[in-house]
């Protein structure tokens, strides 16, 4: 006979343990064992029951995986947080005896410091694993950035912050993988591709930040002792892809000055080009002077056949083997040719089983694509006035390659200054300019980030000083079936126009005001809808006369339908109940063929999101109306200003 299993030894009771059970098996507080599970990534479980959990109790409790427990038994920094409790006790007791000198040496030298590399390694295995969660890392460093120095962040946790993303934005402007950018209420979001996975992070605007009263800073303080570490690795790696000496080092004299990114000197980690050759040169040469006389006769040897080696290809030439030197010539150049890679026409078994095979076709376009937008501001020369966002816009500009200055009481080291003639744009926000320059287009901020989601330069008399700007889409979001999309009118900026104009004489041109354009154009549809509403009455009308009088002649229905005229006159359809295609009246039935072989469930869950789908159509022609009230309403509106 089987032994009896004991009760909690199996299935969840043994899978499962609560947070008081974690603690008193760690021996450690709260406090430590909630930074413990931060810094290793354990987070909290729900079992599928927690009665069975929790051995037969029903009060809420938190639950975590017993083998994650025992993962931490043998974490170094648990016996880090240990001798920091006793450390602590130490100093209390020194400081409450006033021997604030042998504090002040035990802070110093006995403190338990800990490391957290391991952890990093241990979370991700992988650079791509590590690139792929660097989105909230990016976010809470480059928040911690903006944040004054208060009792609770430390000065140093703040600078370490501002130095890592300006590390990496610095990585970011160098390989342009910046891709989408988007000014939103919260900040700015930005899109960068990095190893083929996509980040995405979230810059507050550089306002003085309030500090709120209600936020436990201690848990948002763990998570970014982990992120700048995981940040500190991720930069290092990249600085070291792109050939850069990591860290690299601080002018702080521009640093002072506010020269924002040119304050960090870049250094190659290798030595360049004419440097290694010259030293191969020298190496050569060296070991010229090391050969022996036999060698160096063998070498001479050498040189005078290769001296006479044209003469006997003169003769060659001259030959009548020249069939023989075809054959050889044609060999060489078939073993030196490159390959041709031309693409086939796929077949059509391919083309059937797969719709979504990756053509070289389209793998070719989008890498043009990508190019054509990393080179985006490449031929522009672009200012930036001192009410715009530097920082952001300096670094935008330049990750798609474009030059970029600023205004000296911004910050010290701009390129060039104000009255450069190269200046192709000038960012502004303010209604009114004091002085223009007639060589430069001045625009708005939004310009900008248009640009780069529109993935080409729009146009910019839409962006002009003080004009109302056109919607700012969020280039995060992919407008769906039925979705409203304002209209944005952007269009690309056409700066190489060639060709001939033809100068029009304005008396040829007949002038019919606006208010007569209006009403005629009223006065059509009126038309339109009154023939439309009257039509189908008349022809509907004529066919049941018909109807009539060939009963009255006893001719049966059926024969009447079939020698009814096939060009009798059909009503007009109106917008609503226009005829259908053949594809509408196919895709409809097979529908309701859908439909008819659907249960009775999935047929309540279709009917709910055809619901939904005509909800949201709806408000899309809500939306739709009140633009168009809009616009009549300004349009009416200026035509009473002119007169």
């Amino acid at each position: 006979m089987a032994k009896i299993q004991k009760k909690g030894k199996k299935g969840a009771a043994a899978n499962f343990v609560t947070r008081n059970q974690a603690l008193k098996k760690l021996q450690i507080s709260l406090a430590d064992f909630r930074r413990l599970c931060i810094l290793k990534g354990i987070y909290p479980r729900e079992p599928r029951n927690k009665k069975k959990a929790n051995k037969g109790s029903t009060a809420p409790t938190t639950f975590y995986y017993h083998k994650d427990i025992q993962y931490l038994l043998h974490e170094p920094v648990l016996h880090k947080f240990r001798e920091y409790k006793a450390f602590a006790k130490k100093l209390a007791k020194v400081m409450a005896k006033g021997q604030y000198s042998t504090a002040k040496s035990l802070e110093e030298h006995n403190k338990p410091v800990y490391s957290l590399d391991h952890i990093v390694k241990e979370r991700y295995p992988t650079f791509v694993d590590a690139v792929r969660d660097l989105d909230d890392a990016l976010s809470m460093l480059f928040l911690f950035a903006t944040m004054p120095v208060t009792d609770k962040i430390n000065r140093e946790v703040v600078e370490d912050c501002q130095r890592l993303t300006a590390e990496f934005q610095i990585y970011v402007m160098k390989s342009r993988s910046l891709r989408k950018v988007f000014f939103s209420i919260k900040g700015i979001y930005y899109q960068a591709e990095i190893k083929g996975q996509t980040v995405t992070w979230l810059v507050p605007y550089q306002f003085a930040q309030t500090i709120p009263t209600d936020v436990d800073f201690r848990v948002m303080l763990t998570f970014l002792e982990f992120y700048r570490t995981l940040v500190g690795f991720i930069n290092f790696r990249l600085f070291s892809e792109v050939n850069l000496i990591y860290p690299p080092k601080l002018d702080l004299i521009k640093y002072e000055g506010a020269a924002g990114f040119n304050a960090l000197i870049l250094e190659a980690m290798h030595k360049t080009a004419p440097d290694a050759e010259a030293k191969l040169d020298t190496e050569m040469i060296e070991a010229e002077k090391e050969e022996s006389p036999e060698d160096v006769a063998r070498k001479a040897a050498s040189k005078e056949r290769l001296k006479t080696l044209g003469n006997k290809v003169a003769e060659l030439q001259g030959s009548t083997d020249t069939d023989r030197i075809d054959e050889d010539v044609q060999d060489e150049t078939e073993e030196t040719a490159f390959d041709e890679f031309k693409a086939t026409a796929p077949t059509n078994a391919a083309v059937d089983g797969d719709d979504n095979m990756v053509t070289l076709s389209q793998i070719q376009a989008a890498s043009t694509e990508i190019q054509q937008l990393q080179n985006l501001f490449s031929r522009s020369v672009i200012f930036l006035s001192r009410e715009t966002p530097r920082y952001a816009l300096e670094f935008i500009i330049r990750s798609f390659g474009g030059q970029v200055s600023w205004d000296e009481t911004v910050g010290t080291d701009a390129p060039f200054p104000e009255n450069d003639e190269k200046i192709t744009h000038q960012v502004c926000d303010r209604p009114t300019q004091g002085h223009r320059f007639l060589n430069r287009t001045y625009i708005q901020p939004q310009w900008v980030a248009d640009s780069i989601n529109s993935r080409k330069l729009v146009i910019s008399d839409n962006y002009a000083p003080g004009r109302m700007l056109p919607p700012h889409l969020s280039p995060f979001v992919e407008a769906k079936e039925g979705d409203y999309v304002p209209s944005t009118g952007l269009e690309e900026e056409d700066e190489t126009f060639e060709g001939e104009t033809e100068d029009i004489n304005p008396d040829d041109i007949e002038v019919q005001d606006d208010e007569e354009v209006d009403s005629a154009d009223e006065e059509d549809e009126e038309e339109e809808e009154a023939k439309a509403a009257v039509a189908p009455k008349k022809v509907v009308k004529e066919d049941h006369e018909a109807e009539l009088q060939a009963e009255a002649a006893g001719v049966a229905f059926t024969e009447y339908a079939e020698k009814k005229p096939a060009n009798a006159k059909k009503a007009p359809k109106s917008a609503a109940g226009k005829k259908r295609t053949a594809k509408e009246i196919e895709e409809e039935e097979a529908k309701e063929l859908a439909s008819i072989m659907m249960s009775n469930k999935q047929k309540k869950l279709y009917t709910k999101i055809k619901y939904s789908q005509n909800k949201k159509s709806e408000e899309a022609a809500k939306l739709e109306q009140r633009k168009q009230n809009i616009a009549k309403a300004k349009t009416n509106a200026n035509k009473r200003s002119k007169k």
